[in-house]
């Protein structure tokens, strides 16, 4: 037993580590997929809530743990883009113990966008984040789906965006956060002028 502990703690720590990216990785869909990405899988098994407008005709899937602070990045990144594409936030729990309950809060919050924002003003505060009470069985489950979908394909760190190119409608993805521009160029989206 002490033999299992001693091995399973490296890994643990190395996975922990390797979670949280700051810088993407080729846009290519990750070489290690057990299966292959696809936008039809993550629409059917996935669950998140909304930034953007609902009724958009671009959705951009991008999975993230509540306590990443490289996934608090793309939040940033991508909230000038909400006009023209829907981002649907799917969380994982891969980091921590509070990463599927926070996930499980965002999920059920009336305005999951507004707690967010105040998520992430009290991780930037090193306050931890949000509070995870109530019976949050259900969005658990969620956050565990969700967690084995990205598992399944065979992505390594978060955050990880999927999506379909704006203009060429090739399927992209790509692990790590990234600023506005690149993430735009990512996804076929115009680069919003300075201020907007």
């Amino acid at each position: 037993m002490k033999r299992r502990l001693l091995l399973t703690t490296p890994l643990a720590a190395a996975l922990v580590l390797a979670g949280c990216k700051d810088a993407p990785s080729s846009g290519t869909p990750a070489k290690a997929a057990a299966v292959p990405v696809s936008i039809a899988a993550i629409e059917a098994e996935g669950k998140g809530f909304v930034l953007g407008s609902p009724m958009s005709v671009r959705t951009v899937y991008v999975f993230f743990d509540a306590q990443c602070s490289h996934c608090a990045a793309l939040w940033r990144a991508a909230k000038p883009l909400k006009s023209q594409a829907k981002f649907v936030w799917m969380p994982v729990g891969i980091l921590n113990k509070a990463s599927e309950a926070q996930g499980a809060a965002l999920l059920a919050a009336k305005d999951p966008v507004a707690t967010m924002d105040e998520h992430e003003a009290s991780m930037n505060a090193k306050q931890g984040g949000i509070s995870a009470t109530g019976d949050l069985d259900a969005q658990r489950e969620i956050v565990k789906k969700n967690t084995a979908l990205m598992n399944r394909f065979g992505f390594a760190s978060i955050p990880t965006v999927v999506g379909l190119h704006a203009q060429t409608g090739a399927l992209v993805s790509r692990e790590g956060s990234m600023p506005t521009a690149e993430l735009a160029a990512l996804l076929g989206l115009q680069v919003p002028a300075a201020g907007s």
